[in-house]
């Protein structure tokens, strides 16, 4: 069954166009998070599935129902933000029973939802704290535990971890993922991080400038962009994207290549000069510039290579992607 349904979704502030024609289809139980740089438009299109901004044109079905004209507080959506939105005066139990309070659901229920939410989130031990006693990971899973206990059709996700330190966003989004698989429900996802669209998604739609620009797995996306924005914004480190007169003189296309494709090769296409070296213990990531291009190459375990040598690097020709000069896949 289809969760979500946007078809055609425009919105505008003013004269700003925002989002541009957007059709996706959201399955019952799937993960989809929306990615793109800054100003994109993915929050502007969270919030115009919620009802915090109307759209300006296009049709929002939540299942069978056309929601346009729904409040927000009526389609049966949970929304986790960014940040936190914790009533401070209120403590971990209050703040996670509130809104069932607000229902008007019964005593019992909203006991047993607050329960079995706090044990999902290990929150047992918090639950008479109050948000200034937590850390921020802690304040999170509140927030989290928050929206689980109103049962939703659908959770959405605001840039939910860009509060957290790195070794926190790791945890947090194995904790999300595996809500996700406890849950069943639908989720909808933001971020600007590939690395949590990849490694938490069903489903990634890249977008860029209001507009979709793929829509797809992380493994789909990853191995056959559609264009070279797609190719260069999903992989850490990115593509290399460099003219082919670089390898083969007189191709005026866009050659890509992944970092994790190239290696030390005597023979090899590509001479490099050797600018910065990051030596992660199982990876070696090589920057080096070849004539007045940078490129990375991300060589597997540990490498005696320093800053101002010389090398030269291989790839297979079936693992080089190639753009026309707009940048669309051509091979």
């Amino acid at each position: 069954m289809t969760a979500l349904t946007l078809t055609d979704v425009n919105k505008s502030f003013g004269k700003v166009h925002v989002l541009k024609d957007i059709n996706i289809e959201i399955e019952e139980g799937e993960f989809v998070v929306f990615v793109g740089p800054s100003g994109c438009g993915k929050s502007t299109l969270l919030r115009v599935i919620a009802g915090l901004e109307d759209a300006s044109s296009g049709e929002i079905r939540i299942g069978d129902d056309v929601v346009n004209m729904t409040p927000p507080s009526k389609r049966g959506l949970a929304m986790v933000f960014q940040s936190y939105a914790l009533y401070p005066h209120l403590n971990v139990r209050k703040n996670m029973s509130l809104a069932l309070k607000q229902e008007k659901q019964p005593k019992d229920v909203i006991e047993e939802r607050v329960a079995e939410a706090s044990r999902m989130l290990n929150l047992d031990d918090y639950l008479d704290r109050f948000p200034s006693e937590l850390s921020g990971g802690q304040r999170q899973r509140v927030a989290i535990g928050r929206a689980i206990v109103r049962h939703p059709k659908i959770f959405l996700f605001d840039e939910p971890l860009s509060n957290l330190d790195a070794a926190l966003r790791m945890n947090t989004r194995i904790e999300i993922a595996g809500l996700h698989s406890q849950l069943g429900t639908s989720m909808i996802y933001v971020t600007h991080d590939q690395t949590e669209a990849m490694t938490l998604a069903d489903k990634i739609v890249v977008l860029r400038d209001g507009r979709v620009e793929q829509i797809g797995s992380p493994m789909e996306l990853y191995n056959n962009p559609a264009n070279q924005f797609v190719a260069g914004f999903l992989g850490s480190p990115a593509m290399n994207l460099f003219p082919a007169s670089l390898v083969h003189d007189g191709d005026e296309r866009i050659m890509g290549v992944r970092p994790e494709d190239l290696f030390l090769a005597k023979d090899g296409a590509l001479s490099v000069h050797v600018s910065h070296v990051e030596k992660l213990g199982g990876d070696t990531n090589v920057i080096a510039n070849l004539k007045d291009q940078q490129i990375t190459a991300r060589l597997f375990g540990q490498h005696d290579i320093a800053e101002g040598q010389s090398l030269t690097l291989g790839f297979n020709a079936d693992s080089a992607y190639f753009f026309n000069s707009d940048g669309e896949r051509v091979y």
